[in-house]
């Protein structure tokens, strides 16, 4: 049996002009969208450059912290903290947060799954429930919010934090108030 003969297909060439248009049309805005993303990413740059290295470094070598411009605009440069665990420094992190007595930032969650009928069950200890042979899971993770202002309250404090187990970044960032009106 030869598929081949036996099958038969119309195609309308009219539909192809529209379709290669409709595929053109759209290859010439997805690469419009990857210019712009690009000139994105350039804009994000430069606001980077001048809020966390120009004007900090202007304001400093003029010696003041804060501004007020003529149009009553206030301009504000004030010390940016910010930290992230690397997943590859995670038990290094928390063996130094319990180290150094900071283990109360670690949250330690267990996950219990049950059925629909076993709201009973869901409210016994741990122990009891991997006994029965319940799936438990335990997670650890120190939030991030809260890592940040530890971070910042232990430097203020002039204490040492492992800046690379703790992803430390700490800048100097412009704030613009504009005059409300």
């Amino acid at each position: 049996m030869d598929l081949e003969a036996e099958s038969t297909i119309t195609v309308d060439t009219a539909m192809t002009i529209d379709i290669a248009k409709s595929c053109n049309k759209l290859l010439e805005t997805q690469n419009q969208i990857s210019a712009l993303e690009e000139k994105l990413k350039q804009f994000k740059s430069t606001e980077t450059t001048l809020s966390e290295q120009t004007i900090p470094d202007l304001m400093h070598r003029a010696g003041i912290a804060s501004i007020k411009l003529d149009d009553g605009t206030k301009v504000e440069v004030k010390p940016f903290y910010s930290a992230r665990i690397p997943v590859s420094r995670t038990e290094e992190a928390f063996t130094w947060l319990r180290d150094n007595g900071h283990g109360d930032l670690i949250k330690n969650n267990v996950l219990l799954t049950f059925g629909r009928t076993q709201d009973n069950e869901a409210k016994s200890l741990v122990s009891e429930l991997r006994e029965k042979g319940h799936n438990v899971k335990q997670t650890e993770k120190v939030e991030p919010m809260t890592l940040k202002a530890f971070v910042k309250e232990q430097i203020q404090e002039g204490k040492n934090v492992p800046s690379d187990v703790f992803g430390v970044y700490v800048a100097s960032k412009t704030k613009i108030i504009t005059k409300e009106e």
